[in-house]
């Protein structure tokens, strides 16, 4: 079994997810995407009866900083730094999220890391239904820099 394969049985088992109705359907094995949904059940619904807003903002934490840090490889550090969200609809039905890691994202940090500096980008998510309807915007902030170089040991 892969290890995206695994990653995804594990984050469909892991408490925070699977008690807000939060289902990874894909992760690429080449890391460069990753599909989410939110299922809209009771236990996962606000006052009014739409998506309770942390469950939305959840079904998109890792998955920028997961997708990056294996896509750039083990030279590099990624950490999530900071988020914020845009309730733009109200979500009645099942909700889904799409991450896709383009080329020129990675050599964009490849260039702005390769002297040693961090790096700081948002990068967007959009939270829709089914049928197209935006219901939310989310951003995160990936804060990336390359790891120092270890010296060579003495022979």
């Amino acid at each position: 079994m892969s290890k995206a394969r695994r990653l995804r049985r594990l984050l469909n088992i892991w408490p925070p997810f699977l008690f807000s109705g939060i289902r990874v359907l894909e992760i690429g094995e080449d890391w460069r995407h990753a599909r989410v949904v939110l299922r809209r059940h009771w236990y996962n619904t606000n006052y009014v009866g739409t998506h309770f807003g942390g469950s939305l903002f959840a079904m998109t934490d890792p998955y920028w900083m997961i997708l990056v840090m294996e896509c750039l490889g083990r030279d590099y550090i990624v950490w999530d730094k900071a988020a914020e969200i845009e309730f733009v609809a109200p979500g009645k039905e099942d909700v889904f999220a799409e991450f896709h890691v383009e080329d020129t994202l990675l050599d964009e940090i490849r260039a702005a890391t390769a002297g040693g500096d961090k790096y700081l980008r948002w990068l967007p998510i959009e939270v829709r239904t089914a049928s197209g309807e935006l219901i939310a915007r989310i951003s995160k902030l990936i804060y990336v820099r390359r790891k120092p170089e270890k010296p060579a040991s003495p022979a």
